[in-house]
């Protein structure tokens, strides 16, 4: 009972909430650096869901929530326990998503070829999804230091809005 009195006397309690400033899509810019592990994808697509809720982009939720938890997926398949980096950006009416995994590129063509098959493999069911919304997407080398893949997805906020309400779609 002494805690509880304690707790309630605390200033933050008995404040008045303050408003929330009014948030809009322009200023989405949001990154999340984790360990790869088979939790990943669904903590990504948690986040993702949440960050899009709060930015009142509600038609976007499903395609981005979906693209985001098979580029970790993917990610987490060609390099695990690793780290990978997540961005979501809200730019010129489409939502940029990025991911960057510690995957290096191979040196010998042949190589090359079978990895990137494998990975458009790993990537069919985002692949239908990005096509579903008409919006792009794709991998290569990423150019930051250190190396590794960039795979990018952009979905127009038009072509996302109502994904995976059982339309035509």
């Amino acid at each position: 009972m002494r805690e509880q009195l304690a707790v309630l006397k605390c200033p933050v309690f008995g404040e008045a909430p303050q408003p929330v400033a009014s948030v809009h899509p322009e200023d989405l810019d949001y990154r999340l650096t984790m360990p790869l592990g088979p939790l990943s994808p669904r903590i990504a697509r948690d986040s993702t869901r949440a960050v899009l809720s709060a930015y009142g982009m509600f038609g976007m939720v499903d395609a981005a929530v979906q693209v985001v938890g098979e580029l970790v997926a993917c990610a987490w398949q060609f390099t695990p326990d690793e780290v990978a980096y997540v961005s979501l950006r809200y730019r010129d009416g489409g939502l940029e998503i990025v991911l960057y995994d510690g995957h290096r590129r191979h040196g010998h063509p042949r190589l090359v070829a079978a990895c990137d098959a494998r990975r458009r493999a790993a990537l069919r069911v985002l692949g239908c999804v990005v096509r579903a919304c008409e919006g792009e997407w794709g991998f290569g080398e990423a150019r930051e230091p250190g190396g590794g893949t960039r795979m990018w997805v952009v979905l127009p906020g038009w072509g996302a809005l109502g994904f995976g309400e059982g339309g035509s779609r």
